[in-house]
């Protein structure tokens, strides 16, 4: 039986709050969930509004586009499926369009890449980057690309 210090992460847990973020990945599209009453988005998502306490919520399309808020790169890396593709990048983006949401991904090369497919001395606080998907071991999960000038 696997334990989670062999096997890598594949399934987020699943809520009824979140489940919507997932489904809408699946479909490749990058949507917060946003009050409707006063129009703040919210993330991680969750039944009630932190800005006026509403229970009515929507899930925004989002345009993508984000720049790197921070990132690390794991050394060793903290579970050992994840060895032989380390040293990889863990970033965490601010999106453009809501830039008080930040999600955590990896910058990858593509969005099928191994989580070690850019080199470390690309990443830099600000950069811009753009949302892609991918299926990981039937998930499918936001990934982050370097924008192009």
């Amino acid at each position: 039986m696997a334990d989670a210090t062999t096997e890598p992460l594949l399934t987020p847990t699943m809520d009824d709050d979140g489940a919507p973020f997932w489904a809408y990945a699946a479909r490749g599209e990058l949507r917060i969930q946003t009050c409707t009453a006063c129009r703040e988005p919210r993330f991680p998502p969750r039944p009630c509004c932190p800005h006026c306490q509403s229970f009515e919520s929507e899930w925004r399309l989002m345009s993508g586009h984000a720049r790197i808020w921070s990132y690390v790169f794991p050394h060793p890396p903290l579970l050992p499926a994840y060895a032989e593709q380390a040293p990889y990048n863990a970033i965490i983006v601010e999106l453009a369009d809501a830039p008080r949401i930040r999600l955590v991904g990896n910058l990858v090369a593509a969005p099928d890449a191994p989580l070690d497919s850019v080199a470390p001395e690309r990443l830099r606080i600000g950069a811009k980057v753009q949302v892609v998907f991918a299926d990981v071991g039937g998930t499918v999960v936001p990934r982050w690309l370097l924008e192009r000038p």
